[in-house]
């Protein structure tokens, strides 16, 4: 069985991705004892899932590494992954949770030495690379992951290939008689770091991504870019291998529009212009992006990387609101139609690749969470007093890009640590 000891000046941090490992982090390094809560059998989040950042374009990894060495290296913070809360009650001072642990079928004496996965031969999709890939049944969630330590499928539980998995492990790790476990927690305040998801993009139907393999999302695009990932690395179109050599960009899809995302999720325009350069790394001049767009949003110190993309003689803009996306059966390739509103013209251009630029919505919104939660009309969570001390923190309270996430993360952080202070005081 788990065992979690936590009382009512303890912080629960509900999500591990770049805002909740923050929250707990800093609340921890001041002296606070922290739960961190997260569902998937890693930290990181969607950060981990990046090959790199804007505008600076260095990798994600050094951040990542710091933040899960300050996370593993501090005695105050208990991490469990797998966990999804299910049940929040009381108020603030004295929350109950209640929190579902699924089972990992690895124990944490695994040394991540890979011998289960050579032993089985059974593949499932790959979350980490948005089901672009496959991986072993048995599988590290990715080589940055922590905690380090194999997950086994629940497909293979139960079968020939689990046995050979518990049969492989040299330090008796593989558990497969492991089994859900509900727990519950005392904590004085709660910070709901849930992040955020991209869009459903088979909603948008003129731009054929579930009927045209190579329409792509700009989070998919990304794990193609990453030599980690399922291509290592080479842009190729995912029907035929075929290098996308010439790709287009569709801001907005499914954001700015009442049929969708009726907010600006913020970072869209960042990130494609971003993965621009990520085309021209690849092939140099003989690199086309075009980049359809209403307006360009690069607010603040990203004006200076939108002006170096606009030079860039291997990039195009052309503002237009893509009308449809057509696909042609022999070759895969793919023509965008509508009108660009500079001259008013109509357009069809075809491309090896579109990659839509896909929306933010909360991974968790508002209605969902298992607490009494004031949230706005999109699902996130609202800055109310009537939520009392569960304080929404990064993207589960607006699309923010990484850094304003760690910004609004350490913000909750303190408003918990003064609750608990606050509780700490009464009780003395």
């Amino acid at each position: 069985m788990t065992e979690i000891v936590a009382t009512n000046q303890t912080i629960l941090v509900v999500g591990g991705g770049i805002g909740g490992m923050t929250a707990a982090l800093e609340a921890a390094e001041c002296g606070k004892d922290v739960v961190l809560v997260e569902k998937n059998p890693a930290l990181g989040g969607r950060v981990s899932q990046l090959y790199r950042y804007f505008p600076k374009l260095c990798h994600p990894v050094c951040g990542l590494e710091i933040n899960q060495r300050r996370v593993k290296q501090n005695q105050r913070i208990r991490v469990l992954t797998m966990a999804e809360v299910s049940g929040i009650s009381g108020a603030q001072g004295d929350y109950t949770v209640n929190v579902k642990v699924s089972p990992r079928y690895v124990k944490e004496s695994c040394t991540a030495c890979g011998a289960c996965a050579e032993a089985v031969e059974s593949e499932v999709s790959d979350p980490f690379n948005y089901g672009l890939g496959t991986v072993k049944a048995a599988y590290l969630p990715h080589k940055m992951a922590y905690p380090q330590t194999y997950v086994l499928d629940s497909s293979i539980v139960g079968t020939s290939e689990g046995e050979k998995a518990k049969a492989a492990c040299k330090y008796d790790a593989v558990d497969l008689d492991m089994k859900e476990e509900e727990i519950t927690l005392k904590a004085g305040a709660v910070i709901w770091a849930t992040g955020w998801k991209p869009y459903d993009a088979a909603k948008i139907q003129p731009y054929g991504y579930d009927r045209f393999p190579n329409v792509v999302t700009s989070v998919e695009f990304e794990r193609l870019s990453d030599p980690h990932g399922p291509t290592g690395g080479k842009l190729l179109r995912p029907s035929d291998g075929k290098e996308a050599k010439n790709v287009a960009f569709i801001q907005c899809a499914g954001s700015r529009d009442e049929n969708h995302l009726r907010h600006c999720s913020r970072i869209c325009c960042m990130a494609s212009l971003k993965q621009t350069n990520y085309v021209r790394e690849a092939y140099g001049e003989e690199a086309k992006s075009s980049i359809y767009y209403i307006d360009i949003r690069a607010i603040d110190r990203f004006e200076d990387f939108y002006q170096k993309v606009r030079n860039d003689s291997t990039v195009s803009f052309i503002k237009s609101k893509v009308a449809k996306v057509v696909g042609d059966e022999k070759t895969g390739d793919l023509t965008l139609h509508g009108v660009d509103t500079e001259g008013y013209h109509r357009y069809a251009n075809t491309h090896d690749l579109v990659v839509l630029a896909v929306g933010m919505e909360p991974s968790v919104k508002g209605a969902e969470i298992p607490a009494d939660i004031i949230s706005d009309s999109n699902g996130f969570i609202s800055p109310d007093p009537a939520n009392g001390a569960v304080f929404g923190a990064g993207c589960a309270t607006n699309p923010l890009d990484v850094n304003r996430a760690v910004q609004s993360a350490t913000a909750s952080a303190l408003r918990a640590i003064q609750v608990i202070n606050r509780v700490a005081g009464v009780e003395g």
